[in-house]
């Protein structure tokens, strides 16, 4: 009995341990390790690998594509980033500005706007519709063929952006006004009943509330903004990350360099994901206060 008493004090000990918030993060941890483990394994012990490695995670070839050598007759990948980055940031900028007017457009009442509101709906439909590569190989080559003075005079840059911040400001659109429809009407209601003008109420009252909710969403989208740069590298003249992975792969017949275009991306997107699932979290903890 007493060896008894001592095995199930024990395994109720164990068990304690392993429900606290310590036991709990040293179960996933080794959990985590165990799953890593048989993957490199696997990937190791398969017959390809060597072939595999040495394509695709060569150290060599992986620092030639990343610092580049034009002399050879390819670019440096880690360059070719910042070309990424300049993309987003303006993109940015431009996609936040001109997905509010759009909105605002689409969520205004007055009889004089229906021309604007239905052109609003018509914009969001076709580039939601419409796959973004399609989009930029459209601007990309057609406002060239038009041969208009200063827009089709521009660089491959300019129409890349341009694609980009055409599409997604559609889907960034809609993220705008569901956080605008989240607001409550009894918060309308109460600025209007203070005496505040609609166009006073929406900029004082339902935007400040509304940008709070939409901001995890649109980090997501700020996201794939990031990634989708590299569809640019289509047009051929824009050397980014992407399209100078492509030449150096061309050039010496290795993929290194993809592995190190993604490795970069990477270091990009994910603490961006991790911020925005801080602020999920946050928002979520607020709420919950807030019920309570």
């Amino acid at each position: 009995m007493g060896e008894l008493g001592v095995g199930a004090f024990s395994r109720s000990r164990r068990s304690r341990m392993l429900r606290s918030p310590r036991g709990a993060v040293v179960t996933s941890t080794a959990s985590t390790l165990v799953v890593l483990g048989a993957v490199v394994a696997a990937f190791l012990l398969a017959p390809g690998s060597r072939a595999v490695r040495a394509t695709y995670f060569n150290v060599h070839d992986m620092w030639r594509a990343f610092i580049g050598d034009p002399h050879e007759g390819f670019y440096s990948v880690g360059r070719g980033l910042v070309v990424n980055i300049e993309m987003f940031t303006i993109g940015e900028v431009l996609i936040l500005v001109l997905a509010l007017l759009v909105a605002l457009v689409r969520q205004s009442k007055s009889p004089v706007l229906f021309p604007l509101r239905m052109i609003a709906v018509a914009y969001v439909d076709f580039f939601r519709g419409v796959p973004l590569i399609l989009v930029i190989l459209a601007i990309g080559f057609g406002l060239p063929a038009l041969y208009l003075p200063v827009v089709s005079s521009q660089s491959a840059f300019v129409y890349g952006v341009l694609a980009l911040v055409l599409a997604y400001s559609a889907y960034v659109s809609e993220v705008y006004r569901a956080g605008l429809n989240s607001v409550p009407l009894s918060q309308v209601a109460s600025a209007r009943s203070l005496g505040l003008r609609p166009r006073t109420a929406m900029r004082h009252v339902v935007l400040p509330q509304a940008v709070r909710t939409i901001i995890p969403p649109l980090l997501n989208d700020f996201i794939s903004l990031q990634k989708d740069t590299a569809l640019v590298a289509v047009l051929g003249a824009v050397i980014e990350a992407n399209r100078a992975a492509e030449i150096y792969s061309s050039t010496v017949f290795n993929y290194s360099g993809y592995t190190v275009a993604a490795l970069l991306f990477l270091l990009l997107t994910i603490p961006l994901a991790r911020f925005t699932d801080h602020l999920i979290a946050r928002d979520r903890t607020r709420r919950l206060a807030g019920a309570t």
